[in-house]
């Protein structure tokens, strides 16, 4: 396959790829992960009320290692995505990198190779620890997905400087040629549909840091000053002010999370409008998927944003809006490997 082909088939594999992983750490992790740390935070409490110093140290230690089993894996979802996005990118400006076929190929290759273990190593990272590694800070896990980025940071340089002789007029060898851009039903809505998606999500942020952000920090410091003073005077309960303080970080998080899901979301189906070329599906199921990986888009955040109000219900609709963007995916990814074989099966015949 051209430098494209590899882009765009690995690209939306990373994709669906790291929603896949979002789902399940969502559906299996995520809320588990809360209530434990929501139960160890109330221990520490209750062990300084007691002065219980090595209680103390032991349940920090706990609440240290919750904190860092959820931030990998919410890494690993977010790397894993940001990575496709980066490769659908490069496949846009591949007519623009000023280097052979071959290089080409290679440069997208080995930036789909390590767009694949820098969330590998960032998921290990909490797993394997220090275990033999030689560095006394510094585990195995980290080591590789740091040198996987390091390719990242590679590929994209070269890419770069590709560009750059493409500009300057320099040597040029079997450049691939601009993608087609019919003004077909499918580039329309893609484009249309994401750029409304970008517009909500942007109108949603500037709501909130209005309404909601410094209140939401006015109240954390309330909070924790409320908490540290009941447990020193012993006047109320600290459990209360734990209480409320999960409460705001629910809320912060399930606002977050929808404000950035919408215009990920809309970001996608904009860069999915410009690779339609390399799908080959039929207009009508082309449309079908469309319809439903926009959907699901919409569905996602807007039911993350209710799960305060709508307790799991909430939860588990916003679910199924992912399962529709991660099915769309498939199909469209099912749809690129099609294209793939029906340029060699074409190019066969013409030998």
């Amino acid at each position: 396959m051209s430098a494209s082909r590899w882009l765009v088939f690995g690209g939306i594999a990373l994709i669906a790829g790291g929603m896949l992983f979002g789902d399940i750490f969502a559906v299996f992790v995520l809320h588990q992960n809360g209530n434990r740390t929501g139960a160890l935070l109330m221990a520490a409490v209750r062990d300084l009320k007691a002065q219980d110093a090595n209680s103390i140290r032991a349940d920090f230690r706990q609440i240290g290692g919750n904190l860092e089993d959820r931030g990998t894996k919410v890494d690993t979802h977010v790397h894993m995505t940001d990575a496709g996005y980066l490769a659908l990118l490069l496949a846009l400006v591949q007519p623009l990198v000023g280097l052979s076929q071959q290089t080409k190929t290679l440069l997208a290759k080995l930036f789909i190779a390590g767009g694949t273990l820098l969330p590998l190593g960032i998921f290990l990272i909490h797993y394997v620890g220090l275990t033999y590694s030689p560095f006394p800070v510094i585990g195995w896990a980290s080591i590789l997905a740091d040198c996987a980025g390091l390719v990242l940071i590679i590929v994209v340089v070269v890419e770069l400087w590709g560009i750059y002789v493409h500009f300057c007029g320099g040597r040029k060898q079997n450049t691939e040629s601009d993608l087609p851009h019919p003004p077909s039903w499918a580039t329309r809505i893609l484009l249309s549909g994401g750029t409304v998606l970008v517009l909500l999500g942007f109108a949603y942020g500037v709501w909130y840091s209005a309404f909601d952000l410094y209140r939401h920090e006015a109240r954390e410091t309330a909070i924790l000053s409320t908490m540290l003073d009941a447990t020193v005077t012993s006047q109320s309960d600290p459990m209360i002010s734990v209480a409320d303080y999960g409460g705001l970080a629910a809320e912060r998080a399930v606002k977050i999370a929808a404000h950035s899901h919408i215009i990920e979301f809309g970001v996608l189906a904009i860069l999915l409008s410009f690779v339609q070329p390399y799908v080959f599906l039929s207009e009508r199921w082309r449309r079908r998927w469309i319809i439903v990986l926009l959907a699901g888009s919409l569905i996602l955040p807007v039911f993350v944003r209710l799960e305060l109000n709508l307790g799991l219900v909430a939860g588990g609709i916003a679910d199924i809006g992912g399962l529709m963007v991660i099915i769309s995916l498939i199909a469209i990814l099912v749809g690129v490997v099609r294209h793939s074989g029906n340029m060699d099966t074409a190019s066969g015949a013409q030998l």
